[in-house]
């Protein structure tokens, strides 16, 4: 670990932040769990997907692993998300998530540089404004979370996602995860 924050156990995990500053971490907790189990035009792997890619753009170790298990316990193959990191326009994903991926790529990278046309090719795909809105959330919130984990100095656990065990898999699934574990780790939560 990194020691940016001395106050922060040993081998602190995102829990640790949450215990260290929790009064300014639950508002952020509440509006992840909207964003990411909340009614979506995306299904609930879609937006982990772009979560774990989100992630991996931004370098983050411990957020795109994680996000990388939840997306597996979605339905999505470790193989397809680590194909997506190399090249999004061959990746094994529908060809319809492309130009959303595309977008929020280009969102994570060079958010000046949007234009009209990444929009539209976004709906001429199929995709509705309110989609292309989630998927922007999304997109904010792991580029906020990942700077909290890098800016505070937390590491990834090191954990391979293919070795996700089933029990690990279905916490995950859970409709109520993001304020689960933000309670259990000493947020207070509506």
């Amino acid at each position: 670990m990194k020691r940016l924050f001395p106050s922060l156990p040993e081998n602190a995990t995102l829990g640790s932040v949450y215990k260290a500053f929790p009064d300014k971490l639950s508002p952020l907790c509440a509006y992840e769990s909207l964003v990411m189990r909340g009614e979506s035009d995306l299904s609930v792997a879609e937006r982990e997907l772009i979560a774990a890619y989100v992630s991996g753009l931004n370098a983050c170790a411990y957020c795109h692993g994680a996000h990388i298990v939840f997306a597996k316990a979605y339905g999505i193959e470790v193989e397809t998300i680590e194909a997506l990191m190399e090249n999004r326009d061959t990746a094994p994903v529908e060809d319809r998530l492309k130009p959303l991926l595309a977008y929020i790529e280009k969102l994570t990278i060079s958010p000046s540089r949007m234009t009209e046309a990444d929009a539209k090719a976004v709906y001429a795909a199929g995709w509705s404004e309110s989609a292309l809105f989630d998927a922007i959330q999304v997109c904010g919130v792991f580029n906020l979370v990942n700077r909290f984990i890098e800016g505070t100095g937390v590491q990834s656990p090191g954990t391979d996602p293919r070795e996700a065990d089933e029990a690990t898999l279905n916490r995950y699934r859970s409709d109520s995860f993001y304020t689960d574990f933000g309670r259990e780790n000493g947020l207070d939560i509506p």
